[in-house]
């Protein structure tokens, strides 16, 4: 009796050992390889790199910078496409939930937010390419009856020097990302109350949330917002597909002159991610100065007593513009199957025939390792993540006290911050101290942006759990550990298996950290998308973004199905 006494003591002493150093351990994660690889990639900016010759101080690398053709039009890609997709996809999400907050078409995409959110963005920017191209599924199904094609028309889709074919598809995956941070604000703000209160009052439902709730909404999910536009201005996988090449994005020409065969072009390379967070850093800008004059603008139409502002128009657009992004996910996702299945499938045809397995067959042989290596990376990353923020949220609840203001803020560094201008910083770390690249390397890099989005959607129902749960048992006599693993554990069972769920979906969707810090040496379904979405077989390209899809799927169905498996006998634990 005595011996299992010690053993549940000795639990118990580890268990706060760990709630007790996990805010600090996720503090250095999320900050240190930050700051260290910016300050990496600083130094060779300047001309300091003994390793390739820098020895001195020199601004050579911004004056070839500077000279570099189309460097103005790279500049004015990233920060045009990082606004604009931000804010359009900002405005339907908050039109959505102002003209169907309560409604059938709320709870539905509510269903299916899990499974737009589960497509790696690569597989959504394929899929997109192959649903809009000028052969793409679209236009073979109005061809050529109503558009009287009979070849593919002459259009520059993806790859249009605007970068339209770009904001459509960060819009696409930026609205799932934007709807979730909402949804777990809106009960912060008593958004419910706010909304009845303001349609008892007579204001039309659209009317009632712009003015009701939105102020209130707004500021929790701020920094969520400032998170989609540093991905989108710095964005390199959706880019490479989607994005014009001649010139690219500015991230994209970072990667690729680091990337060169000539060593001399790291310097300038360097350089170019210092302007790639110069840039990102001028967007937020520029929007924070948005906020702004929008607060100024707005703050007299909040008291003017108009009750049905932009009713119909929030209907439609709001509407509209929301399943018009899940219908063209999901459209992309149809056309991926088919071309995955075609043996031949001509223009205009509409339906590839015969549909075979056989290009899946002549795949597997690649595919498997890449999955099997996918899969490895994201599962360590996940657990990893996990633990740190339950340790985290552990401790809030033992000491009671929630996150400030600048805890929030590291939590949400490495998504503010561009990982051009910090990872190439960590490689160069990497080399000056002899480790070699590979798996444990990767798995701390892909933990840098899982971490945030475990945390973000494990959060809310941590802390909204009912305390005298704990007290109860506390007044038992159950230790720590014992009510952490027997009552705390059970009851968010279903929100950490979906937490963990959507970590596996960020890590298994990671191009940039894979690439750079394995050194190429790790082949994923990722890393194989982006390369093969670049080349001219549809096919091959299909079967890896559906397979980079299909391990999220898995990811998120067994986060749904394991917990009533688990309950099937506790009803009550899945409500």
């Amino acid at each position: 009796m005595a011996r299992v006494d010690q053993r549940i003591l000795a639990v118990d002493t580890w268990f706060v050992r760990l709630t007790r150093w996990a805010p600090l351990l996720t503090v250095l994660l999320l900050v240190v390889p930050v700051m260290v690889g910016v300050a990496g990639v600083t130094a060779p900016a300047f001309g300091w790199l003994p390793a390739l010759g820098g020895e001195s101080l020199s601004l050579a690398p911004w004056v070839a910078l500077w000279h570099t053709p189309g460097l103005g039009e790279m500049i004015t890609m990233s920060l045009s496409t990082g606004l604009i997709s931000t804010a359009v996809a900002l405005v339907i999400v908050i039109l959505f939930l102002g003209a169907f907050a309560d409604s059938a078409a709320f709870v539905w995409l509510k269903r299916l937010l899990s499974p737009l959110l589960a497509v790696p963005h690569a597989a959504a920017a394929i899929g997109l390419a192959f649903l809009l191209a000028p052969s793409g599924l679209a236009m073979r199904l109005v061809s050529p009856g109503l558009s009287g094609q009979q070849v593919p028309p002459d259009y520059l889709f993806p790859g249009d020097p605007h970068g339209i074919a770009l904001i459509a598809g960060l819009v696409v995956k930026e609205v799932p990302f934007l709807l979730l941070m909402s949804l777990a604000a809106l009960p912060q703000c008593q958004a419910h109350h706010r909304r009845h209160l303001a349609l008892s009052l007579g204001y039309s439902p659209v009317t009632a949330f712009l003015k009701g709730v939105l102020p209130s909404l707004y500021p929790l999910i701020r920094l969520p917002v400032y998170a989609v536009i540093a991905f989108a201005s710095s964005n390199v996988d959706v880019a490479m597909i989607l994005g014009p090449s001649t010139p690219p994005p500015l991230a994209v020409s970072v990667v690729r002159w680091l990337g060169d065969p000539d060593l001399s072009m790291r310097f300038m390379a360097s350089a170019a991610a210092l302007t790639q967070l110069a840039v990102t850093l001028l967007a937020l800008g520029i929007w924070w100065c948005i906020e702004h004059a929008i607060r100024l603008l707005a703050t007299p139409c909040l008291t003017d007593g108009q009750r049905h502002l932009g009713q119909r128009l929030g209907v439609v657009l709001g509407g509209g513009l929301t399943w018009l992004s899940a219908g063209l996910l999901c459209a992309s996702l149809l056309g991926l199957v088919l071309w995955s299945l075609a043996a031949y499938w001509p223009f205009p045809a509409s339906w590839p025939t015969p549909l075979t397995l056989a290009n899946w067959r002549a795949a597997l042989p690649g595919l498997l390792p890449a999955a099997g290596t996918a899969l490895a990376l994201a599962v360590a990353a996940t657990l990893l993540s996990t633990i740190l923020v339950v340790g985290c949220l552990e401790s809030e609840s033992l000491h009671q006290r929630s996150m400030g203001k600048g805890a929030t803020l590291v939590l949400y560094l490495p998504l503010l911050v561009p990982p051009v201008a910090f990872l190439y910083g960590l490689v160069q770390l990497q080399a000056q101290l002899f480790l070699m690249p590979g798996f444990v390397l990767v798995v701390v890099g892909h933990s840098l942006f899982v971490l945030p989005y475990v945390f973000l959607s494990l959060a809310e129902s941590y802390r909204r759990l009912d305390p005298r749960w704990s007290q109860v048992a506390a007044s038992l006599g159950k230790s720590h550990a014992s009510i952490f693993l027997r009552v705390r554990l059970p009851l968010l069972l279903a929100p950490m298996a979906t937490a963990m769920a959507v970590g596996l979906a960020v890590s298994i969707g990671q191009y940039l950290p894979t690439l750079l810090l394995g050194a190429g040496r790790l082949t994923t379904l990722t890393t194989e998308a982006v390369s093969l979405a670049s080349g001219g077989d549809r096919r091959l390209t299909a079967i890896y973004a559906l397979a980079q899809l299909a391990l999220p799927a898995i990811g998120f169905a067994l986060a749904i199905g394991l917990p009533r498996l688990l309950h099937r006998r506790r009803r009550a634990l899945l409500t």
